[in-house]
């Protein structure tokens, strides 16, 4: 199945409406920050920047805002556009949710723009899909050695993802783990920001059900993968920054475990999101709908019996 060309120039304009939303809060943080440094330090979560001002944004917006660009772009160019269009709907709904519940007007009414959005995105995908012609390009599957090495590096992330959450949720105090999960006045968030837990768990599901796909090597397997592995390299990148820039690196062995375990969290987030953008990068084998000719294109049939000299 293929999308429409109307379908497509829909998802593209909802991609670049949702990317529109997201630049305007982060030209507004810019603004109060006035320099693009430390509003990228406190999105990494610097702790100085953190204690100093507050963002409406996080980590997350601009990982949105460069997913919604390059869906555009896909939708643009490709006519098997539909699972990176429904990959970035589902995705942008699960992190969004939260900000339902959130205090302020202006975030509760983003909050809103940007599920009806992203909910038009999966039903844009869905509704425009059509039988595939014979000069479609239909949506590579992943190489099998590609696949499964990156169904691997999900599937590992997202035990280590839930590992982390569930380790939160037996050691902290019952009010602190509801607040990561409701974005409560115990925790100094930004506005737009989405619940520590929340996020831990959506990303846990993302990375194991990325996995699954990338095992069976579903037709979507490649642009969510490529939307996991965005996502999972943006922390660890922001992970190993921090640790670098706090010296954490150099004085390794003075840490406790779970400052160790968090390093070696963000390295494996950083190494593996590269690995599989890497893999999932490559295009596999494309295939083109083969056009079958007619019954009545086909030669005759050999009279039975045959004539003398058939």
């Amino acid at each position: 199945m293929t999308v429409t060309r109307p379908a497509r120039l829909t998802g593209a304009a909802l991609c670049g409406a949702l990317a529109l939303v997201i630049a305007v809060w982060l030209l507004r943080d810019l603004a109060a920050f006035g320099s693009p440094a430390e509003l990228v330090w406190y999105w990494a979560g610097e702790s100085a920047f953190l204690l100093r001002r507050r963002a409406a944004t996080s980590l997350v917006d601009p990982l949105l805002l460069i997913a919604c660009v390059a869906t555009a772009f896909a939708a643009l160019r490709s006519s098997s556009a539909a699972p990176a269009l429904a990959a970035t709907g589902v995705v942008t709904l699960a992190l969004r949710l939260p900000g339902l519940w959130a205090t302020g007007v202006d975030v509760l009414v983003t909050t809103l723009i940007t599920l009806a959005l992203a909910t038009g995105l999966v039903v844009t995908a869905a509704a425009g899909r059509r039988p595939a012609e014979s000069h479609d390009e239909l949506s590579p599957r992943p190489r099998a050695g590609a696949a499964v090495t990156a169904g691997v590096l999900f599937a590992v992330a997202g035990v280590v993802w839930a590992a982390w959450e569930v380790h939160g949720a037996t050691t902290l105090p019952v009010e602190f783990t509801v607040d990561r999960f409701t974005g409560g006045r115990s925790l100094l968030l930004p506005a737009l920001a989405v619940p520590p837990g929340w996020l831990n768990v959506m990303l846990a599901v993302l990375f194991l059900v990325t996995a699954a796909s990338a095992f069976a090597r579903a037709p979507y397997a490649r642009p969510l993968g490529l939307l996991a592995g965005l996502l999972m390299t943006g922390w660890g990148v922001a992970g190993v920054a921090i640790a670098l820039r706090l010296g954490w690196v150099e004085h390794l062995g003075a840490l406790d475990d779970d400052a160790r375990l968090t390093i070696a969290t963000s390295a494996y987030g950083l190494l593996a999101g590269i690995a599989v953008l890497v893999l999932l990068a490559g295009r596999g084998p494309s295939s083109r709908p083969v056009r079958h000719r007619p019954v009545a294109a086909l030669p005759p049939s050999p009279p039975s019996p045959p004539p003398p000299g058939w």
